[in-house]
């Protein structure tokens, strides 16, 4: 059964006015920012705790800078319909997260006199190689995550390339907002439209 709605002209502006949104999961920034996520618990879960199982506070905010990382980019993304400067926002917030937990791997590295590879290691030009792969999962890291040494680097260079692609979100969203404006001017065209 085909179901016919007669839309007013007040309608469809308002679809005209509220552009496309979400969509965040096809974000190559999403999908990695959901690996250093998934993996980055997963460190924690190995790196982190005591030998009593007595979590180290470190541990708590390494992975909500994770998360945050990640969720910041969906909800930026499913703002943007209504907002372009939240999810400008948004998505600046996930960076910074996304850099605070950068830190947090460093230091791990040095606090405990373990190396922290340069961009031209040749483990680290291995990791890199690994975003071209389609369909990249955690287990396509799995034999990178198997010792302390190796999964902080690992971690490291997830985040770089995270970051990387956020810079360039952030540069296409601010350049979008200085052409076009937000909400409130499209609002205003469309009225100034209609007069």
């Amino acid at each position: 059964m085909t179901y016919r709605t007669n839309k007013t002209n007040s309608e469809e502006e308002s679809e005209e006015l509220i552009g496309s949104h979400g969509g965040y999961r096809s974000l190559l920034s999403f999908q990695t920012a959901s690996l250093v996520y998934d993996l980055t618990v997963q460190f924690c879960d190995l790196y982190m705790t005591y030998k009593t199982n007595k979590s180290y506070r470190t541990y708590d905010q390494m992975v909500q800078a994770a998360r945050s990382g990640r969720q910041n980019i969906a909800e930026g993304s499913q703002a943007s319909g209504t907002s372009k400067k939240t999810e400008l926002k948004l998505v600046n917030v996930a960076r910074a997260s996304l850099e605070e937990l950068l830190l947090d791997y460093e230091d791990f590295l040095r606090q405990r006199n373990l190396d922290l590879w340069g961009k031209d290691h040749a483990s680290a030009r291995e990791i890199r190689a690994l975003a071209y792969r389609s369909n990249r999962t955690n287990e396509t890291y799995r034999s990178y995550m198997s010792n302390p040494e190796t999964a902080a680097n690992t971690m490291i260079c997830l985040i770089h390339q995270a970051n990387y692609l956020l810079d360039k979100q952030i540069a296409a969203l601010s350049k979008t907002f200085l052409k076009d404006g937000g909400f409130t001017e499209k609002l205003y065209r469309l009225r100034k439209g209609n007069k």
